[in-house]
C-alpha cells in the first residue's frame, strides 16, 4: 500500500504551498505528490491522469477538500466511484473527515457518506457556477465602460504607406517589409487590406 496526494489550483497565478504542506505533514513523498494548476471543470488534467494510472488496489489518496478533486458534480461523484469502487483504493477528503473510505465500511456509514459526497459536490459546482457567471457579468460590465479584451491591436508605423509603396515597386522585400514595420506576416496583411480598402483599392 501506497499513499498519495492531490492537488489541484485553478490557475497558474494562485499557490499550491498551503495544500503541499498539508501534504508533507501527512508524509507524503514529494514523488508522490501530484499537481495540477488548472480547472476542476473535468478530469482531463495531465497529473491527475498520472496519478489515476499509478493508484493500485489498497492504496491511500489524499486530497484537501472535494473541490481540489473537482467543481462537476456528475464528475465527482463518477470519479469517486472509480477510485473507490472500481480501482479498490482508499480517498481520505482532509478537511472533511467523515470522507474517509476507511472508515465507515458498513451501510449507514457508506449511506452517510454518499449523501455528505453528493452535498459536497453540489456546493463545488454551484460555486464554479457563481465565479462563472461573475467573471461574465465583470466582462459585459467592462466592455460597456469600453475595456478592450485581447492583445492590444498592433498598428503599422507612420511611414506604412511608403513601405507599401516602395514594397510594390520592388524596392524592398518582403522580409525587408516585415522588419520595417515590426509587423508580423498575417498582421501585415490585416492592415494591408485595411490600408487599401481606405484608401480605395480594396
Amino acid at each position: 500500500m501506497k499513499n498519495y496526494g492531490y492537488v489541484r489550483i485553478s490557475s497558474i497565478d494562485q499557490k499550491e504551498d498551503r495544500q503541499l504542506v498539508l501534504m508533507h505533514q501527512i508524509g507524503i513523498p514529494p514523488e508522490r505528490i501530484f499537481i495540477d494548476k488548472q480547472s476542476g471543470k473535468d478530469f482531463q488534467r495531465p497529473e491527475y491522469q498520472k496519478l489515476f494510472k499509478r493508484l493500485k488496489e489498497g492504496d491511500l489518496l489524499y486530497i484537501d477538500s472535494i473541490d481540489r478533486l473537482g467543481r462537476n458534480y456528475e464528475e465527482i461523484q463518477n470519479q469517486w466511484r472509480l477510485l473507490a469502487k472500481e480501482k479498490g483504493i482508499d480517498i481520505v477528503v482532509i478537511d472533511m473527515p467523515i470522507l474517509d473510505t476507511r472508515q465507515y465500511k458498513d451501510l449507514v456509514g457508506t449511506f452517510i457518506s454518499d449523501v455528505v459526497l453528493q452535498l459536497l459536490s453540489f456546493v463545488a459546482q454551484n460555486e464554479r457556477d457563481t465565479i462563472r457567471k461573475r467573471q461574465a457579468e465583470g466582462i459585459s460590465a467592462a466592455r460597456v465602460r469600453g475595456v478592450r479584451f485581447g492583445r492590444p491591436i498592433k498598428k503599422p508605423p507612420d511611414d506604412f504607406a511608403e513601405i507599401v509603396r516602395n514594397w510594390e515597386r520592388g524596392k524592398l522585400s518582403f522580409s525587408e517589409v516585415l522588419k520595417e514595420t515590426s509587423l508580423k506576416e498575417a498582421t501585415f496583411y490585416k492592415r494591408l487590406r485595411e490600408h487599401r480598402e481606405a484608401n480605395g483599392r480594396g
